[in-house]
């Protein structure tokens, strides 16, 4: 009789230069457990200093993205004092989605279903979301009397103006990948079956183009609506600066002079 084996509750792999990391508890929804965050934290920072991995993609097994938070894996506490609600949101939920959004290399998430809450704003802090037909994105914590956090204060408005971010927190409703879409939350809807193969395909165009320059083109987006016009035009004119240095810049100012496709190296 064999001893029973261990399932990863992250499947995680690297092919054609994309680092794909993949939640792995479909019986639980996916719901996000203290250890899978340190994992796919641990995985983003690796694949920002790792210059083989120049693309990420972020999904889910079974019938859920993520339904969120599964705080049953975190380390045992004590008494609850003033200030552990905040530093646990700080070490927790917002490391995550930190982890996503300063990754060096452009993130994608490949939605297959539900996601809610800490579930949802992982998928939108990701640079590009493609979702299965089926997807959903809930806005849950209204429905525990709780405040959103992890980050979707932060990005909801960013992508749908603050008055549709309201609506979403306020009421908790599911909105479905059609109307994500329609609202911007989402770049692109495909039927469940052909999930896998477009991001694969998106992913695989990232992982081909000037990585630095992806790089330095997502900060300054990141950081477009954190500051005034001035501060965005000289970090424009600063990361221009530092991609000159880069090979792919050369090479991609060479092969147009040369009228030939590029082969950029991510270097």
């Amino acid at each position: 009789m064999t001893a029973p084996t261990h399932r990863p509750d992250i499947l995680h792999r690297t092919e054609n230069a994309v680092s794909w990391i993949t939640l792995n508890r479909p019986e639980a929804m996916n719901a996000v457990t203290w250890d899978q965050r340190e994992r796919v934290i641990a995985l983003l920072a690796e694949a920002s200093a790792d210059p083989a991995v120049r693309a990420v993609v972020v999904t889910a097994t079974g019938k859920g993205f993520c339904a969120g938070a599964d705080l049953r894996g975190a380390p045992a506490t004590g008494e609850r004092v003033a200030g552990d609600v905040a530093r646990m949101i700080r070490l927790g939920a917002q490391r995550l989605i930190t982890a996503v959004l300063d990754c060096e290399k452009p993130v994608l998430a490949a939605v297959n279903g539900t996601a809610a809450g800490i579930g949802a704003h992982l998928a939108l802090a990701c640079d590009l979301v493609i979702a299965a037909e089926p997807a959903r994105f809930i806005e849950v914590f209204v429905r525990r009397g709780l405040v959103p956090d992890g980050g979707g204060a932060y990005l909801l408005p960013r992508l749908i103006g603050p008055q549709k971010a309201k609506e979403l927190m306020f009421f908790g409703d599911a909105v479905p990948a059609a109307e994500a879409e329609r609202l911007g939350l989402v770049n692109k809807v495909v039927p469940a079956e052909e999930l896998e193969a477009a991001a694969r395909d998106w992913a695989e165009r990232l992982a081909q183009g000037p990585t630095r320059a992806l790089a330095l083109a997502k900060q300054l987006v990141n950081a477009s609506l954190d500051g005034d016009r001035s501060a965005a035009l000289a970090a424009e004119a600063t990361a221009q600066e530092i991609n000159m240095t880069t090979a792919d810049a050369n090479e991609g100012v060479a092969s147009f002079v040369e009228r030939r496709t590029p082969k950029y190296l991510g270097r």
